[in-house]
């Protein structure tokens, strides 16, 4: 003898879950019960089943929360689809993870079904002020016709969002009802008489200038906003016109829209920009505001910001990596055992290091700390390119005649290219803004050589490109 189960239409998931538990405690199953509606006919062998008393029954969390919205969808067949999964997740708790099984995926499709009536529900239901003259709280009207039955799930939103009014919301089905600050649901009835709404000429006039021409998808907006719901909405009677007009408002917008250049100048133009420093102001102010610079984050974690140093008339211009621990202590470029390092080579190569103008393409250390060292960390492009601004006003405040990049970020920052520095080790280039710049390596490079004779090797090559730097620019150490 088959089982008949009816399900109200207002409560629907609270009944679902108590008949479940009842028939799974039992043990009956899905094939010995009818699941229907109160308007649903029974069979011929069906009898009535009476809830009792139930124990509580362990299922996935999962389970739970699709049945919570299942429950609301218009298929006949959703209670008997969620009881047939829930006899089956006695035996299967994995079950719920499986997107290949046929029941889970229809359940799937179910929900998604509900959670986007819900949606158009939130979207589309428009009111019409129905208060009666010197009433304490105004009331509001609204009639809507959703795809599944989603009134009672939905009126939570309403009910917080409009919580200082009366208001009701009236479907075919089940209507919501809000009044003094409590929500109920009734019966559903036909279309009440709404009254006009003397603010609705406004909304239209609002959706008419917001709507853009140049972007009309006519499938892609049916879908969002479907015409089974066009017909209670006052703004839909101007979509056909509007969609009719587009093509001609676009042109007119096309036209009257400013010359823009082509891709390939805007790159150009872009990649300039880059390479020019922003600064504008009076060379006597420039320590200041780098002290205060927040351009990129290295600001937040170093002592301070290391600016260059060297006569302002310097023809030879090196620039490094960036501060080191010992620059950001002291606040000064090339003191640490690298900057040691390059002063014993350049003295030895003949290079004054007095009529040199010496300073990083990034102006904050960036570290890791270790303990109580802060090991060095390589800085990033996007680091390099923000702290290129100050670089670029050191060479347009100096005018050097030659700039040494030493190291792939110097590089990088002067020439727009860190890779291959080796063999691209020695030789002088020239930057689109007529900038020549020698690269070599960092004296950092030379100290992280484990091999003697290797070490040996690249530091007369170091030594190699500092004297033909000298030669170029006639600095002679005296």
């Amino acid at each position: 003898m088959t089982q008949f189960v009816t399900i109200p239409k207002i409560g629907a998931a609270g009944a679902f879950r108590e008949k479940a538990r009842r028939f799974l405690n039992e043990g009956v199953p899905p094939e010995e019960i009818t699941w229907g509606g109160a308007e649903s006919p029974r069979g011929l062998f069906d009898t009535s089943a009476e809830a009792v008393s139930t124990k509580p029954i362990r299922v996935p969390r999962s389970f739970l929360s699709m049945a919570e919205t299942v429950v609301w969808h218009s298929d006949a067949d959703r209670f008997a689809r969620l009881y047939a999964l829930l006899w089956r997740l006695k035996n299967e708790p994995h079950l719920m993870s499986d997107r290949g099984d046929a029941t889970v995926a229809k359940l799937r499709m179910l929900e998604k079904n509900v959670h986007r009536c819900q949606q158009k529900m939130k979207a589309f239901v428009r009111f019409r002020e129905i208060s009666e003259p010197n009433a304490a709280r105004r009331s509001f009207a609204a009639w809507f016709e959703p795809t599944h039955f989603t009134v009672e799930p939905t009126a939570p939103f309403f009910q917080r969002r409009f919580a200082d009014m009366d208001w009701r919301i009236v479907t075919p089905d089940v209507s919501a009802i809000f009044v003094d600050g409590y929500l109920r649901f009734e019966e559903g009835a036909e279309r009440p008489a709404l009254p006009d709404d003397t603010s609705e000429g406004l909304w239209i006039t609002y959706f008419q200038n917001i709507f853009n021409p140049a972007r009309v998808k006519v499938q892609a907006m049916t879908s969002e906003m479907p015409r089974k719901y066009w017909k209670n909405l006052p703004e839909a009677a101007s979509i056909p016109q509007m969609i009719a007009e587009a093509p001609a408002r676009a042109r007119k917008m096309a036209e009257a829209a400013p010359t823009l250049p082509p891709a390939r100048m805007q790159k150009v133009q872009a990649g300039l920009a880059d390479h020019n420093s922003a600064w504008t102001g009076l060379p006597e102010e420039m320590l200041q505001e780098l002290q205060s610079c927040t351009r990129c984050p290295l600001y937040s974690s170093a002592t301070q910001a290391v600016p260059g140093e060297g006569p302002e008339d310097a023809a030879l211009f090196v620039v490094g990596e960036q501060p080191g621990d010992q620059e950001d202590l002291h606040g000064r470029p090339f003191v640490g055992p690298a900057g040691q390092l390059f002063d014993v080579i350049a003295q030895s190569a003949g290079l004054d290091r007095s009529r040199v103008y010496v300073t990083n393409a990034v102006k904050h250390f960036k570290f890791t700390p270790r303990g109580k060292r802060r090991i060095h960390q390589r800085p990033n492009s996007s680091e390099v390119l923000h702290c290129r601004w100050w670089l670029g006003q050191e060479l347009d405040r100096i005018k050097p005649k030659l700039v040494i990049a030493m190291g792939s970020t110097a590089a990088l920052a002067l020439t727009g290219s860190g890779e291959k520095l080796l063999s691209r080790r020695g030789s002088i280039e020239t930057t689109s803004a007529g900038l020549r710049v020698l690269v070599t390596v960092h004296p950092a490079y030379l100290l992280r050589l484990p091999d003697n004779n290797v070490r040996a090797e690249a530091t007369e090559a170091f030594r190699g490109d500092l004297v033909r730097a000298v030669r170029e620019v006639s600095l002679v150490a005296t």
